[in-house]
């Protein structure tokens, strides 16, 4: 069916909504925005669904959710138990997620599945443990993340707390597929309360026993008790969920000295102080550095809106503020957790650390000086929760600890998520411990690099927009598939890992094997002397991404070879 007639379709299904209706006269003559809101539906994947607010098939919008949870609900059904076990459903602060929660919620109950729906904006953890801490069938999490404030998602989790992964995912999708958008069924709030189908969580319900569970992460909790108070620093939730959890972890592990960015205290769907409200962003820690400055503060921390990804900052010895990296941030906890677990006699000798396949390779060297083996996933961190699973089903690993490069840390097996408070715990610690050495987190992440040589990186995403930007994707993957590059900037590369045929090549003899891993656009470069090159379509954002990973043992050879190295590989997306 054409654009044009399922835009005229939507004028006729929804005329008595006259907000929609509204948004869909303003684009009658706008050819190019109707195309785009009409061409598709709103793809769901195994991140859910993640798009911009406004009417039409390829929106995040009213009839969009309530389509997507009656394929959900479809789905349910075919699974003995889930309507009576239940869904915990979760939201943090964007535009809509309150509403888009509450219509998910009641297309659920009027299906006859029993509803967990938290009474206020929380983290994804929360979400995550709720569903485990209920003996939950599934969760919904209305968040889009970091994204611009345009943008609102749906994230879809199983039983065991993580994002349901590419099987579950696909029988979602096919339910969805097989609905119109008039089909959801929904009844009043009133009614799913009467039903006994509609439970609120308050905050003593799930929260205190979440935080007391985190509490147990901490490698040196005396430690904490008596220095905690000592470490200055300053926190913005970015106008998302963090805000009460963050604060009240840090209260509660000692470190009392923690001052907020007053502008970015509060929910803000408008995200009205920042341009993004991610803390990849250096711009995002503006007001941050500012109040930093005012109070003496050692550190900055910041959460994104659904909290599940935490930045650093620390202060240098010339008074500046230093933005650290995902990839820096996660070696910081790796490092400090294995050294702290092998100091006090506890590590285990069949300890697993997981990382995604465009997460830093120093990862590795750190892992092999302590015993403790390294896994790899594709990007994603329910593949880091599917991991942890596979190591409980098996008992084959106790795991330790897992991040990616984009600013995720997880180091319990309670949450099956990135999780921003436990994040905090960590790296305050952390902070707070390395201070009684008389160190700061910069100082030990220069001890890393000392000892294991300087890992550096570079991301970069190209934004490719609209239907057409789909193509412009298409065929970039299409043609790097077909020729891969034998070298890039004079460096060999030495295996090419294609992850959408499921092969590993490599290039001196041109010998294949399979790779045991989930289909998956991207194509990974391991080059010789240890450098990455990896390129992907984002899952969740009508972007290209670049990643650029390389290492030297000296600092300043290390930075040439990896602005080189960039520069070379930026050609491949030309």
């Amino acid at each position: 069916m054409s654009y044009q007639q399922n835009y005229k379709n939507w004028l006729h299904d929804f005329a008595a909504d006259e907000a929609i209706i509204t948004d869909l006269e303003s684009i009658a003559n706008d050819d190019k925005e109707m195309e785009d809101r009409f061409y598709r539906n709103l793809s769901f994947g195994t991140a859910g669904m993640r798009g911009v607010l406004g009417a039409g098939m390829n929106r995040m919008n009213v009839y969009t959710v309530r389509r997507a949870t009656q394929g959900l609900a479809d789905y349910l059904s075919t699974e003995p138990g889930s309507k009576e076990r239940g869904v915990v459903i979760a939201y943090d602060s964007r535009r809509m997620s309150a509403e888009f929660a509450k219509e998910t919620a009641l297309v659920l109950c009027a299906n006859g599945v029993k509803v967990y729906l938290f009474d206020a904006l929380r983290p994804v953890a929360l979400l995550s443990y709720g569903v485990r801490h209920l003996n939950a069938a599934a969760g919904v999490v209305i968040t889009a993340s970091h994204n611009p404030p345009q943008y609102n998602g749906y994230k879809v989790y199983g039983e065991d707390g993580a994002q349901i992964g590419p099987e579950t995912a696909a029988a979602v999708t096919a339910a969805i597929d097989a609905l119109s958008f008039t089909e959801a069924k929904t009844m009043t709030e009133e009614a799913a309360a009467a039903a006994g189908l509609l439970h609120i969580i308050g905050d003593a319900e799930v929260d205190d026993d979440y935080i007391a569970r985190v509490k147990t992460l901490s490698i040196h909790p005396e430690m904490l008790r008596e220095e905690g108070k000592n470490l200055k620093i300053v926190y913005t939730p970015l106008h998302g969920s963090g805000n009460v959890p963050v604060r009240r972890i840090l209260r509660e592990i000692g470190i009392t000295n923690v001052s907020v960015v007053k502008e970015q205290e509060n929910p803000d769907p408008n995200f009205s102080t920042i341009k993004v409200p991610n803390p990849e962003d250096p711009a995002a820690f503006t007001l941050a550095i500012k109040l930093a400055n005012e109070v003496g503060a050692d550190a900055i921390f910041g959460t994104d809106p659904d909290c599940d990804r935490l930045g650093v900052a620390v202060r240098e010895k010339d008074g500046s503020f230093r933005l650290l990296t995902g990839n820096q941030i996660g070696c910081l906890m790796l490092n400090y957790i294995l050294s702290g677990k092998k100091e006090q006699g506890n590590l285990p000798a069949n300890g697993a650390v997981v990382k995604s396949i465009v997460s830093t390779e120093l990862a590795r060297p750190i892992c092999g000086a302590y015993g403790v083996e390294l896994f790899d996933t594709l990007t994603g961190f329910k593949f880091i929760g599917e991991k942890i699973q596979q190591f409980e089903d098996e008992k084959s690993h106790t795991f330790l600890f897992g991040f990616e490069e984009s600013y995720g840390f997880l180091s319990s097996t309670f949450v099956r998520d990135k999780d921003g408070v436990n994040a905090s715990l960590l790296i305050a610690e952390a902070a707070a411990y390395y201070r009684t050495k008389g160190k700061t987190l910069c100082d030990v992440m220069e001890d890393i690099f000392q000892t294991y040589g300087y890992y550096l990186e570079h991301v970069e995403s190209t934004t490719l927009p609209g239907i057409d930007g789909l193509k412009v994707m298409g065929e970039i993957m299409a043609r790097i598939r077909k020729n891969p590059p034998t070298e890039i900037g004079g460096v060999k590369v030495a295996r090419v890992m294609d992850f959408i045929a499921g092969t590993d090549t490599t290039v001196a003899t041109g010998k294949v094997e399979k790779m045991d891993y989930p289909e998956s656009d991207v194509l990974y470069f391991a080059m010789e002397g240890g450098h990455f090159v990896c390129v992907r379509p984002s899952g969740t954002e009508p972007k290209i991404k670049l990643y650029v990973n390389v290492n030297h043992k000296d600092e300043k050879k290390a930075k040439e070879l990896l602005g080189h190295l960039t520069a070379e590989a930026q050609k491949l997306l030309k």
